[in-house]
C-alpha cells in the first residue's frame, strides 16, 4: 500500500506553467510541420535554406520532444510518476534535434549567435522538469 501526500500550491503552479510551455512547443511543431509556408515567408534566402534542409529525423525528434513533454505535464497534473520518464524522453529528443540544428545544419550561420539561446533555455527547463518530477516522486506527490 502506498501513501500519497498532497502537493503544495507551487507544485500546481509549476505544473500548469510547464504544460503551457510545452503547448507552445506543440503549436510551433504543428505550425512548422503543417504550415511551413508561414514560416518560410518570414525568412531570408539563407535562413530558408537552413529551414528547408531539416531532415525527417530532426523533425521527428522535435515532435517527440514536445508531445512527450506535454504528456509528462499532464502526468504531473494527474499526479502520476510516469511523468519523469516522459520528461527524460522529451529532453533526449530535444537534444537530438538541437544537435542537428546547431552542429550539423548551417542554422548558426543563417540565424546568428542568438540561435543558441532557445536550445539552452529548452535544455535547462528540461533538466529542471526531470528534477521536479523526481522530487514529486520522492515527496509522494506523484504515485
Amino acid at each position: 500500500m502506498t501513501t500519497s501526500t498532497k502537493p503544495p500550491t507551487w507544485f500546481w503552479v509549476v505544473s500548469i506553467i510547464a504544460l503551457l510551455w510545452n503547448l507552445v512547443g506543440v503549436f510551433n511543431y504543428l505550425n512548422q510541420a503543417f504550415n511551413p509556408m508561414s514560416v518560410l515567408e518570414s525568412l531570408d534566402q539563407v535562413q530558408r535554406e537552413a529551414f528547408e534542409s531539416i531532415p525527417a529525423w530532426a523533425t521527428a525528434a522535435f515532435a517527440i520532444a514536445v508531445f512527450s513533454g506535454t504528456f509528462a505535464c499532464i502526468g504531473l497534473l494527474i499526479r502520476r510518476k510516469w511523468a519523469k520518464p516522459l520528461f527524460i524522453l522529451s529532453l533526449i529528443a530535444a537534444v537530438a534535434q538541437f544537435i542537428h540544428w546547431l552542429f550539423i545544419s548551417n542554422a548558426v550561420d543563417a540565424f546568428g549567435p542568438s540561435t543558441y539561446a532557445m536550445p539552452i533555455i529548452v535544455i535547462v527547463i528540461g533538466i529542471y522538469l526531470i528534477s521536479f518530477s523526481k522530487k514529486g516522486i520522492q515527496k509522494g506527490w506523484l504515485k
